[in-house]
């Protein structure tokens, strides 16, 4: 049986282990010290490292775990990723017998030109590209990428569970709100996310269904959000891909 975790690092990034009491993997490993923790006291193999993107406070930590464990490195291929030892491209299918684990590669850029998600068993590991209630910032590629990354996520089973790689939910629903306030899904996940982060709790993994009833990133195709687009840019948006371009740029600059 599976077990996913949620491992804290930095101030707001999460490092997700998958094990099942024996072997292990991890994703996007900004620094090593909190994997290196739970595995050594739980006397796991960590068996790979699955790299979404290049940024720092997701591969930081790859150098190390892999002196220390030998494990293989799994990333983009288009992307510097250290350490890397099996490159992946789009459409790619990866296994784990070990785990009894498969994963389909989906390209998702955006918020860098080589992202890449993770989606099997059930679970998606989507690094920074879909969010909860949110999704990434176009550092490197385009709004038309970005918007048909998401696209093809939101095709995935609406049980999906949605690990994405930022403690973001609530910030993200106070710019939802700004935008589609008229959304009661809305409202009741921000009641149920702020009751988990005073608990302490994770608002995450989320589920695709959850996302696509509350992220206004997965709603370009609604009337509502197409307005408060053209509120947002002052010009009527001609297509979703100008909806999203009009609403990332608004988060953007939002300020709560």
């Amino acid at each position: 049986m599976l077990s996913v975790l949620a491992l804290p690092a930095f101030t707001d990034n999460y490092i997700w282990l998958i094990h099942n009491q024996r072997v292990a993997l991890v994703v996007d490993p900004g620094e090593h010290q909190p994997v290196t923790r739970v595995v050594d006291q739980l006397g796991l193999e960590l068996l790979a490292i699955l790299s979404t993107h290049h940024h720092a406070d997701h591969v930081g930590g790859n150098q190390t775990l892999h002196q220390r464990y030998g494990c293989a490195i799994y990333g983009p291929a288009t992307e510097v990723i250290p350490a890397l030892t099996h490159p992946l491209a789009d459409n790619d299918r990866i296994s784990f017998p070990e785990l009894e684990l498969s994963f389909d590669i989906i390209g998702t850029p955006g918020h860098t030109l080589g992202h890449i998600s993770y989606y099997g068993a059930g679970y998606l590991f989507c690094g920074d590209t879909l969010f909860g209630c949110g999704c990434g910032r176009l550092f490197e590629g385009s709004a038309g990428q970005m918007h048909r990354s998401l696209s093809r996520l939101a095709q995935l089973p609406d049980d999906t569970l949605v690990c994405c790689a930022h403690e973001y939910t609530l910030g993200n629903i106070l710019f939802a709100k700004s935008v589609d306030s008229g959304n009661p899904d809305l409202l009741l996940r921000e009641r149920a996310d702020r009751n988990r982060r005073e608990l302490g709790v994770p608002t995450l993994p989320s589920t695709l269904e959850l996302e696509k009833a509350t992220n206004p990133f997965l709603r370009c195709h609604q009337a509502s959000l197409a307005q408060a687009a053209q509120a947002l840019s002052g010009h009527k948006p001609m297509t979703e891909v100008d909806v999203f371009a009009a609403l990332r740029s608004g988060k953007d600059h939002f300020r709560t």
